[in-house]
């Protein structure tokens, strides 16, 4: 049987362990599992609780942070320290149901490499603040990733080991692992999955989370198209800031000329010498950007491709 590697992310969840700790090992009974809660810098007393469920059940294992890194570094620590063949992700604030990991594991075996949760009922009755801009934001995650899922912020994922072993994560990237193992060539689907108002203390996500979330974004999408072609992205931007430039210096010129406005009268030939110094360094990072990009690969004997199979050879 294959082993079931369930790994928690956790900050300051000291009244939802014992629970949750309790119906994970109730779940995966009938599994040959282990479960990883990783400690992010909790000061509430959970170091003592997920100690005493440890000496309690040795399929229990702990990682304590020295402070807080984020539940994206949580989760990564937790996956490179996984033994299963399987992994899976859940919250430990019991919005998620562990109940639901039979449901996704049985999904995993008709083929695919990756099963995400998808919280349907969430936010139900606050359409306008949080339902709402959680359909664009996945919205626009899919529609720039490539990737369609309904719930990228659902924590309760299960994935084949292979495919989130070689994953490196950081910032708020961790909702864009399935993204990640798309690109590693993983097959992705979702289920619906119960969904549970926290039991205990308050959120930890705010606004400033969205606009982070939107900046990694931004990134995975140029690693996505412009890694291994970098030059494409800061040259083509610097490329359009030259033809703004000289668009704007014409119309500059075409004023200067008909007698309408000289020069110092408008701002438009400073806009149009910013625009073009502004291509200049797009440019000049693009080919910085290009040399680091083959010195990354050359240096670590790398390629920009990876191989599926090989026959006699």
């Amino acid at each position: 049987m294959k082993k079931i590697t369930v790994v928690v992310p956790l900050y300051n969840e000291a009244k939802s362990i014992p629970e949750l700790a309790k119906r994970l090992t109730k779940v995966l009974k009938a599994y040959n599992y282990e479960i990883i809660f990783v400690n992010d810098g909790s000061t509430d007393g959970s170091e003592a609780v997920l100690n005493q469920i440890a000496e309690q059940n040795e399929r229990i294992k702990v990682i304590h942070f020295k402070r807080n890194y984020g539940q994206t570094a949580a989760i990564n620590a937790g996956v490179q320290h996984a033994n299963g063949d399987v992994i899976v992700l859940i919250d430990a604030d019991l919005e998620n149901q562990p109940e639901d990991i039979p449901k996704l594991l049985k999904k995993l075996q008709e083929g695919y490499d990756v099963v995400s949760g998808w919280r349907r009922e969430r936010w139900k009755k606050q359409w306008l603040t949080r339902k709402l801009p959680s359909k664009i934001a996945n919205w626009l995650i899919s529609k720039l990733s490539g990737v369609h899922l309904h719930d990228y912020g659902c924590t309760l994922k299960a994935y084949k080991a292979d495919v989130i072993k070689d994953v490196r994560l950081y910032g708020e990237m961790h909702r864009f692992i399935p993204i990640y193992c798309k690109w590693e060539g993983g097959k992705i689907t979702e289920v619906p999955v119960s969904y549970q108002p926290r039991k205990y203390g308050s959120s930890k996500y705010g606004l400033t989370r969205t606009f982070k979330v939107l900046l990694d974004l931004v990134l995975i999408v140029f690693m996505q198209k412009y890694m291994s072609r970098p030059i494409h992205f800061f040259g083509g931007a610097g490329l359009w800031a030259f033809v703004f430039g000289f668009i704007v210096f014409g119309i500059a010129l075409y004023f200067k000329l008909t007698g309408q406005k000289d020069f110092v009268e408008t701002p438009l030939p400073v806009l149009s010498v910013t625009f073009i110094i502004i291509g200049v360094q797009m440019i000049l990072m693009g080919v910085i950007a290009e040399m680091l990009m083959r010195t990354y690969y050359e240096s670590q004997e790398r390629f920009p491709y990876k191989i599926k199979a090989k026959k006699n050879l």
